[in-house]
């Protein structure tokens, strides 16, 4: 990820995934230019001349979904607006993450800061404020069917605003008035339009992909660096790495994999040990690595491109364009999200598939000189059979998370939303099968480092070298049987804090050598 400014103006800027994690992990701060408070105010007036004029336009002076039709005086426009939020707020399940519900407040902030969903100023300030002071609303995970707009969660998001609901606020869940007898803040009035101009929108669904993007890159880039210490403790061969290979099938991820493994195996004295054996050719499981892993690359570019549109739309409704023209349309419908959302929770999947078919091969001893199970004293020992037992049942319940959501629709608001996109459940989803796969690396980078020894004096190349060491100073190696679990979550947490990316990283700074392609910035840069 490149380096990002230390701010950010809201509504005028473009905002990359980069960029919302940097602001919601407080790297980088938000600003309101002059021109952006403009169009604020322009648009929070053309609202009230429409309130003035009592010309019908939906969700200004009309009741909602099927109740499109109910006209709402002037009156009682404020009052509809903070009922939306009390009856929407129908939220189910546990929490999301308080970085997600971070990235939420984020993410509507800058879409309403583009100046077209007449939303006062000063509820933009208290969005912001709510951003900037760590007070993030408690958010349920289900009830959202992604289509006019992620209403519930939305709905419960945005609670705090009338002095409802709870936030996470300086380590504890805390209720709303608390918050407010500890701050001093007071509920805030809602004008106008602006409960629905809360509610409406797919921040829901586009926090979770911000967070598919980030997690499935370092998943992605870390799969390459664990498949090609397996091919060394395997001791595969390199050539299905070869460049002259990759140009004659030019799918960019397939081609940035094979030269990132091959410049991983170079120098390598247990390749050049294998020159001349008699193994004409691996099992798919290594010898398709560019292959496999690159399929899943070029879904997570596809991801991330929809992603960065997304981020820097307006997904409102109705949008006000000018005085004359306030259009009710469908850019709530998550569908654009939700079937790239399936598409990477695939991706991810196939990663962690790939991995368990390599820890199954690591433990066939088929390999000259890896031991049956990885161990030399088996019998009395296990080995590292039972590892793969659970790298297979994670695989599996992968597998039956992938059903697209996408593929599922349900009539919802007395048939006014009769086609929505699920893809609420579609984020939730790949972001849990992304996380069965980090489960899934760390016991290949532990069976990839059990074989790898077996291949001592002989020494790989600087990458894998160093890397091996550093596993070494978590996980010892293992003669004989012992609680593997404890192995397993020192692993993971490897994988989750990109201990293996940290030291390839080290290596490029200190040798001035790295595992660049000509296709890094597209597949390293969000």
């Amino acid at each position: 990820m490149v380096s990002t400014p230390k701010s950010f103006h809201l509504g005028e800027g473009h905002l990359t995934v980069g960029m919302a994690i940097c602001i919601a992990r407080g790297q980088a701060q938000m600003r309101l230019s002059e021109e952006t408070v403009a169009k604020i105010s322009k648009s929070w007036e053309i609202v009230q001349k429409i309130v003035k004029k009592g010309h019908p336009v939906y969700g200004i002076n009309t009741g909602f979904g099927p109740l499109c039709t109910t006209k709402i005086s002037e009156s009682q426009t404020s009052m509809l607006q903070s009922n939306i939020l009390k009856s929407h707020s129908v939220g189910v399940g546990e929490p999301i993450t308080a970085e997600i519900a971070k990235l939420m407040l984020i993410l509507k902030a800058h879409s309403l800061a583009k100046g077209y969903s007449g939303i006062a100023k000063t509820t933009l300030d208290r969005i912001i404020w709510h951003i900037e002071n760590n007070a993030i609303p408690i958010v349920p995970s289900q009830g959202s069917v992604g289509a006019s707009g992620d209403l519930a969660p939305l709905s419960h998001l945005f609670l705090p605003l009338i002095g409802l609901g709870k936030v996470s606020f300086k380590g504890k869940t805390i209720t709303t008035a608390e918050l407010f007898q500890e701050t001093g803040l007071q509920p805030i009035h809602l004008g106008p339009k602006e409960g629905l101009a809360l509610i409406n929108g797919t921040q829901f669904i586009l926090a979770h992909a911000v967070n598919v993007v980030e997690k499935l890159h370092s998943v992605l880039s870390q799969a390459d660096i664990v498949g090609a210490m397996m091919i060394e403790g395997l001791q595969g061969s390199v050539k299905p790495f070869y460049n002259e290979l990759h140009a004659l099938r030019p799918f960019k991820g397939n081609i940035h994999v094979a030269k990132r493994v091959k410049r991983l195996l170079k120098g390598s004295e247990i390749m050049e040990d294998h020159i001349d054996c008699e193994r004409v050719q691996d099992p798919y499981s290594l010898r398709c690595i560019p292959q496999v892993h690159g399929a899943s690359r070029n879904a997570w570019l596809h991801l991330k491109e929809l992603v960065e549109t997304e981020l820097n739309s307006v997904t409102d409704n109705p949008v006000v364009i000018n005085e004359a023209l306030t259009i009710s349309g469908g850019n709530f419908h998550g569908q654009p999200l939700a079937m790239a959302l399936d598409y990477a929770c695939l991706a991810a999947s196939e990663v962690g598939n790939i991995s368990d078919r390599r820890i199954y091969l690591a433990l066939e001893g088929n390999s000259p000189g890896v031991p049956k199970l990885l161990m030399n004293d088996t019998g009395t020992n296990s080995g590292y059979m039972i590892l793969q037992y659970t790298t297979a049942a994670l695989a599996s319940e992968n597998k039956g998370l992938c059903f697209p959501s996408s593929a599922d629709s349900i009539p919802t608001s007395l048939g006014q939303e009769d086609h929505v996109s699920m893809g609420s459940i579609g984020g939730r989803k790949a972001l849990q099968v992304i996380e069965n796969v980090e489960k899934i690396l760390a016991i290949e980078l532990l069976t990839a480092a059990q074989a790898f020894e077996f291949r001592k004096p002989m020494k790989s190349g600087i990458f894998l070298e160093e890397i091996h060491k550093e596993i070494r100073k978590k996980v010892a190696f293992a003669d004989k049987d012992r609680v593997f679990a404890d192995d397993i979550e020192k692993g993971i947490q490897m994988i989750r804090e990109k201990t293996i990316m940290n030291v390839i990283n080290g290596i490029g700074k200190k040798e001035g050598i790295s595992l660049e392609t000509k296709y890094t910035e597209v597949f390293e840069n969000y």
